[in-house]
């Protein structure tokens, strides 16, 4: 049976910059643009030209890159009432971009024409028509029907008629948006199937655009596409206004994996979808959404041992998906929940998984320090050596002596803020001592680690601190609370987590840094310290 494609419009570089916290460099737009383009999107909306530079310089640089069957679009209002739509600024400026498709937005809603632009609904009408006829002398046009679901509830003939208007003047695809994003997945299709039969005998497709403000936009922009729509607006990971846009990730992925007889990005591998997701969150300086479907970082973990056990046998008991479909992948989890099968699935890794005592003495400890406030699901590195230490298997590459921290103001005046830590230490039969300052107490830890270390093992240069957490593990004891440190290292290969718990933070850090150092040379297979070659090092 042949499959009908649905086409992918990604607004994450207009639309999801209008989140919170967003905020996009030209160069982020440029990147983001080709990661998009070199997984299979069919549209990327750049952004509106009239509204700032950068988007101007964007529309003008993207045009040296090579997306291949990928269209650009530049975004904009119909013209301005009382203004011929070829003397209109933004008009010119969406030309001016020189995309293959401009996206039009104008209002179907009756109440947001009177009582937002203060026209009357007949020159609304007449500055939607004359908008899109003249941009399409000079591009395809994608009339985006703003609130046309909120428009078509209060007056189904006018949001309609918004809409011929576009589709008469030269407009390719009516966009219906659901910009409030309070509809309902039976609203949703009820109202796409009406609109599609109303605009019959016009040459025209239907795209959908979900807001997220119920936490149904991916519900939404499915019901749309089974009532008939073949085009779907949305962001990666869902980022924008208010709530957000609807997920394009979780989009691509059911339509593609779990709905039957559609096709997206153009029958290419979804293998790149959670290093997409990923790279728009890094570029975007904004956290992962862990529990997010497909491609976060728990929606294979497993952490209750019913579980593993059952996914040890088979897979499919506990994921939806093979995990490699979307380029993630199974985690296990280890903590106090954990039955013998979380400890033999990580152990595995280490050949250990048939020692029935060793496991259950790894499964006490492991009880043991969570009692403590440890928690291992995100410090997967700390629990591979706690392995190597209960089995006997852990050689260290150094042996911490002392380190201390002076912390303060360097000019009490500009309350210039310093930290400087000194760390003695021992590799082989040889002490090392050396300082650094940093940014904090941690950083400053940090940086005189790997400095005292790195004339011994060089391969720490390539190793970085990306991230630091700290919990209170019992509020309830006030300042003598115990503290929980996570932290994130990587390479150029990998990431890793680490913990340390103390009730001072500056000892917790430290143990969790030393996890982490420890992690790094234990997987690049240094030589430990009684074989450390001393004379590659300077003390």
């Amino acid at each position: 049976m042949n499959s009908k494609p649905i086409l992918i419009y990604d607004t994450t570089l207009r639309d999801g910059s209008q989140g919170e916290g967003v905020s996009f460099s030209l160069n982020d737009k440029l990147n983001i643009a080709i990661r998009l383009a070199e997984v299979g999107v069919d549209f990327i909306e750049g952004g509106y030209p009239l509204s700032n530079e950068k988007d101007v310089a964007f529309f003008q640089e993207i045009r040296k890159r090579d997306l291949g069957k990928t269209k650009v679009c530049a975004f904009g209002m119909t013209r301005r009432k009382s203004m011929k739509a070829a003397d209109d600024p933004g008009m010119q400026a969406l030309v001016a971009a020189q995309t293959p498709v401009i996206t039009l937005v104008g209002k179907t809603w009756d109440y947001h024409a009177t009582e937002v632009l203060r026209v009357t609904l007949d020159e609304n009408v007449q500055m939607i028509g004359e908008s899109a006829e003249f941009l399409a002398k000079h591009s395809e046009v994608i009339y985006d029907a703003e609130h046309f679901f909120d428009g078509f509830k209060a007056n189904p003939e006018y949001a309609i008629e918004t809409l011929k208007a576009a589709a008469s003047a030269g407009a390719t695809w009516m966009s219906l948006c659901d910009t409030n994003g309070g509809s309902l997945p039976e609203e949703i299709a009820a109202i796409t199937e009406h609109t599609i039969q109303s605009l019959a005998d016009h040459n025209v497709e239907i795209g959908i655009h979900c807001h997220n403000d119920s936490e149904l936009a991916v519900a939404n922009s499915l019901a749309a596409v089974d009532a008939g729509a073949t085009q779907v607006q949305g962001t990666i990971n869902g980022i924008g206004e208010r709530c957000g846009n609807v997920d394009l990730i979780s989009v691509i992925a059911n339509l593609a994996l779990k709905k039957k007889g559609y096709t997206v990005l153009g029958g290419n591998s979804l293998k790149h979808l959670t290093e997409l997701s990923r790279f728009v969150y890094e570029t975007a300086n904004l956290q992962w959404r862990n529990g997010q479907a497909f491609v976060g970082q728990s929606a294979f973990a497993h952490k209750g041992g019913m579980h593993v056990h059952a996914i040890n046998k088979a897979a499919k008991t506990y994921e939806h998906i093979d995990p490699e479909m979307v380029g993630n992948e199974r985690r296990i989890l280890v903590s106090e929940l954990s039955g013998r099968s979380n400890i033999v699935a990580v152990a595995a890794e280490h050949n250990l998984q048939d020692d029935r005592e060793l496991m259950d003495k790894i499964l006490a400890e492991v009880v043991r320090l969570e009692n403590k406030g440890y928690q291992f699901e995100n410090a997967t590195a700390s629990f591979n050596l706690l392995i190597k230490r209960i089995a006997g298997t852990f050689t260290p590459h150094f042996h911490p002596i002392k380190y201390r921290i002076v912390a303060g103001d360097r000019n009490s005046e500009e309350t210039t803020v310093f930290a400087e830590a000194i760390i003695k230490l021992k590799v082989g039969e040889t002490l090392w001592f050396d300082a650094a300052e940093g940014n904090g107490p941690v950083n400053a830890l940090d940086s005189a680690l790997r400095k005292t270390l790195l004339g011994t093992y060089p391969c720490l240069s390539d190793m970085r601190l990306i991230d630091y957490k700290v919990r209170v593990v019992d509020s309830g004891a006030g300042t003598a609370a115990s503290i929980r440190v996570n932290i994130e290292s990587g390479d150029q290969d990998e990431t890793w987590g680490t913990i340390g718990v103390s009730e001072n933070i500056i000892e917790a850090s430290w143990r969790a840094l030393v996890d982490s150092v420890e992690y790094k040379l234990h997987k690049e297979n240094q030589p430990a310290e009684g074989n450390v070659p001393v004379e590659n090092a300077t003390a």
